[in-house]
This record gives C-alpha cells, sequence and structure tokens, in this order.
C-alpha cells in the first residue's frame, strides 16, 4: 500500500463559525485570521494505492459552479483533482474507486464534471463511487440550515450513471481500510480508518476539520448536531489516544498529521508531522 496526499488548492471560512461558541481570543492562539476574520482551509484528499485499486479520498471544491458562488470562498489554487492526480503522476482514467466522506460541497465538488456541451458526468469514469446511504438521504432531504452545502450537480450525476455503492454501517470496506459513520457534523458522515505498516492513520474528515478542533468541546459552528459532534469526538479522541492513531487532517493548513497525548488538563495534540515523515 501507498498514500500520497492530494491537494488541488485552499479556501477560507469565517474563524467564528469554524470555531462555534470558542470565544476568538481563545481559538486565534492556535488559529489564525486575517483581517476579515477568514481562516485559511487546506483540501487535503488522500490517494490509497492498494494492489490493482486507486481509492481516492474526497475530490475537493471543483470548479464548475458560477464564479459568484466561489467568490464567497476566497479560494487559492488550480481547484482541480484531475491537475492534482497528475502533478502525482496519476491519471483519472487510473481511479477504481471514490470514497465520499460526506456530500458537501468542499468535499465532493470534483466528484461530477461538466462537459463541454453542458451535461455533467462522473469525474472518475472507471471508478465506483463510495457513500453511506445515510448522508445520501440527508442530502437530498436537507434541512434548511444545511441546504446550501448540498449541491445536487456534485452528486445526483453519480446516481444517474448508476455508478453509486451506498454504505450502510461501519465496516471494512477495502482490505486495510475501515469505515465508521458519525452523526454529529452531518448525518452519515464516513470517516476512513487506514492500517499501514503497524499504524493506524485515520482521515477525519470534518469530525475534527483540523489540529485546532482538538478539544472536544471546540465543536465546529457548522455542525449540524453539536452535543452528538462533542459526545462522538470525546469518544473518538479516547480511543486515538489510547491506540496510539495518527490522525491525517483533511482542512488543517498548518497540520497534516499528529499524534495526541494524554495530559493532565486532558488530550492534547502531540507530535506534528508531514504525512509523509509517517508512512
Amino acid at each position: 500500500m501507498k498514500i500520497h496526499t492530494i491537494e488541488p488548492g485552499t479556501f477560507k471560512l469565517d474563524g467564528g463559525a469554524t470555531f462555534g461558541v470558542v470565544p476568538k481570543s481563545m481559538w486565534q492562539k492556535v488559529y489564525p485570521a486575517d483581517e476579515n476574520n477568514l481562516c485559511m482551509f487546506a483540501l487535503r484528499n488522500l490517494l490509497v494505492v492498494a494492489g490493482d485499486k486507486l481509492i481516492l479520498i474526497d475530490t475537493g471544491i471543483g470548479n464548475k459552479q458560477e464564479e459568484k458562488f466561489y467568490t464567497h470562498y476566497h479560494r487559492s489554487g488550480h481547484h482541480s483533482i484531475v491537475k492534482a492526480l497528475e502533478e502525482k503522476g496519476f491519471t483519472p482514467d487510473q481511479v477504481t474507486d471514490v470514497l465520499l466522506t460526506h456530500l458537501h460541497f468542499d468535499h465532493v465538488g470534483d466528484a461530477v464534471k461538466r462537459e463541454t456541451d453542458g451535461s455533467l458526468s462522473p469525474t472518475f469514469k472507471n471508478a465506483t463511487y463510495h457513500a453511506s446511504q445515510r448522508q445520501w438521504e440527508w442530502a437530498n432531504h436537507p434541512n434548511q440550515r444545511e441546504r446550501a452545502s448540498f449541491l445536487k450537480d456534485n452528486f445526483l450525476p453519480l446516481q444517474e450513471a448508476g455508478v453509486l455503492n451506498f454504505v450502510t454501517d461501519n465496516m471494512e470496506l477495502f482490505p486495510g481500510i475501515e469505515v465508521r459513520q458519525y452523526h454529529g457534523h452531518t448525518d452519515g458522515l464516513m470517516v476512513p480508518f487506514i492500517q499501514y505498516n503497524g499504524k493506524t492513520l485515520v482521515y477525519t474528515s470534518d469530525l475534527l476539520a483540523m489540529a485546532a478542533h482538538i478539544p472536544a468541546s471546540w465543536v465546529c459552528g457548522y455542525d449540524t448536531r453539536p452535543l452528538i459532534s462533542f459526545e462522538e469526538r470525546n469518544s473518538f479522541l479516547q480511543e486515538a489516544c489510547e491506540k496510539g492513531y495518527y490522525l491525517v487532517f483533511q482542512h488543517d493548513y498548518y497540520t497534516e498529521c499528529c499524534t495526541l497525548q494524554q495530559t493532565e488538563r486532558g488530550i492534547k495534540q502531540g507530535e506534528s508531522f508531514k504525512l509523509e515523515e509517517v508512512l
């Protein structure tokens, strides 16, 4: 097995929304904001090469929406998952599987591409796309608060093309890759636990968007069920600390990967790494 980070660009979100009820006087010490109170977010996707499988985990924001939509997010970079893969020496036709942690626009935007005639089709024509059944139902019938995060151009064409596999429970989706579902950020968020050379790597997605969210009570303002998020994150952090998991952050611009440590004041961030240092 080999694992590559695939990074097509960055974007920005409001710091208050990023850290919810946590006062800025606290969070800005560990995660800076610019003069407009915007925090830099990475779009760090993973490509897992395992035997004859090339498994892409999430696809970033993409480029197919109208420019007015993107002006809210202050993007930098090319935001093409295809270009980002090619920079690592892979082509989209080689990808056999796409694991979608959830269907928010910043995770699934490049799962579908717009053709020159305006039609929409899967970006990875030879791939099976894996999404949780609960998230699919949630995304297609969203509550008013979360509706803006689900752009149906990003996922309905996958169903129309017949390339979806729905995951209904926690399971080993591929040899050495277990997925677990969480429901605080959004219903049916899938988090991959990857076994690699005796280590457990957890691609935290929006269960923990960044290392600054490691205190379980620092719940993101975008989470739909903050009390459930707190319980899920607290349980996960306890397990991850006890078992020595390596956390891989999808959105942390400054910290790619870290361990955890138990302190007198609770679980804190341990050592930080580039993922390639862990591998």
